[in-house]
C-alpha cells in the first residue's frame, strides 16, 4: 500500500520522550525536518543522546518547551520552523504515567484531551491564514475495533479490567480524530514489548480497518509486538511511504 519517497517533510511529534515517538523521531531524524513538543528539553536530549546528553542538536531538529494540552504551545509548534506552513506530519504518542496501585493513569484523559487540543489548534492556525493539511498519526491500541474482535480473547480480560483507564482514553481519542476533517492514520500496536539486543527482527502483521466505512479490509489478532517494530512501521509505511491515510491499522507479530 505504500511506495518509496525520499523527499524531506516537516514533522511535529508530540510525545516523543515515549518509547514510539522517541524511535520514530530517531528514524526520522536522518533526512527530515523534526519539531518536537516536549515538556522537559533535557530529558529527550538525554534519551537522543544517551552518552552525550549536553549535546547540541542537529539543525534539522528543533525542541519546544510546552504542553501538548496548551493550545498556545500547539500553535508555536504548528508553525516552527515555517510561520506560514503546518508541518507534513504529526505524530502523536501522548501517553501518561500508569499507576498501578489505582489501576490508572495519572491523567486519565491524557489522549482525549491532547486529540482535543490539536485540533482546536490546527483550526486557529487556518483561520490565521497558515496553509497546509497535516497528517496526523495517532498511537493508539488494539482492542478498539468496533468491527472485529482485534485481540487474543485471553486477553480481553487484562484491556478490560487492568489497561481499562487507558484503553477508554485511546478510543475517545480515535472518535475525535476520526469524526474530524484532518488527514489521519490510527495505529494500534498490540502489547508492546522491547526487543532483546541483536534479536532478528520480525514481521509485521497488519490488521486495516475502515472506521467511517464501517468496512474490515484484513483481520489480524496477535499477542505483542516490539516497540521498535511499531516505530519502524510508521516511518517507512507512513512516513516515507505515504500510506494508510484514513485507515485504523492493528500492529502484531
Amino acid at each position: 500500500m505504500s511506495t518509496t519517497k525520499t523527499t524531506s517533510k516537516t514533522l511535529l511529534f508530540l510525545g516523543p520522550t515515549g518509547g514510539i515517538g522517541l524511535r520514530v523521531l530517531r528514524h526520522s531524524l536522518h533526512q527530515h525536518t523534526c519539531i518536537c513538543l516536549v515538556r522537559n528539553p533535557s530529558k529527550l536530549l538525554s534519551l537522543l543522546y544517551p552518552s552525550t546528553p549536553n549535546s547540541t542538536p542537529p539543525p534539522n531538529l528543533t525542541i519546544l518547551r510546552g504542553n501538548a494540552h496548551s493550545i498556545p504551545d500547539l500553535l508555536t509548534a504548528l508553525t516552527s520552523p515555517n510561520p506560514s506552513r503546518l508541518p507534513d506530519y504529526i505524530i502523536s504518542s501522548i501517553g501518561g504515567a500508569f499507576t498501578w496501585s489505582r489501576l490508572s493513569l495519572d491523567d486519565p484523559h491524557v489522549c482525549e484531551k491532547g486529540m482535543t487540543a490539536l485540533l482546536s489548534a490546527l483550526s486557529q492556525a487556518r483561520e490565521k491564514g497558515i496553509s497546509g493539511r497535516p497528517h496526523i498519526v495517532a498511537v493508539s491500541t488494539i482492542g478498539l475495533s468496533k468491527l472485529y474482535r482485534d485481540i487474543p480473547i485471553a486477553m480481553v480480560p487484562l484491556y478490560n479490567t487492568v489497561l481499562r483507564v487507558p484503553y477508554v482514553d485511546k478510543g475517545e481519542m480515535e472518535r475525535i480524530l476520526v469524526a474530524s476533517a484532518e488527514r489521519w492514520t490510527v495505529v494500534r500496536p498490540s502489547l508492546m514489548v522491547d526487543a532483546a539486543e541483536g534479536e532478528a527482527k520480525k514481521k509485521v502483521r497488519v490488521g486495516v480497518e475502515d472506521p467511517v466505512g464501517g468496512r474490515v479490509e484484513r483481520r489480524e489478532v496477535g499477542y505483542t509486538i516490539s516497540r521498535e517494530d511499531v516505530a519502524g512501521w510508521i516511518y517507512g509505511e507512513v512516513v516515507v511511504g505515504e500510506g494508510w491515510e484514513g485507515r485504523a491499522v492493528s500492529l502484531t507479530w
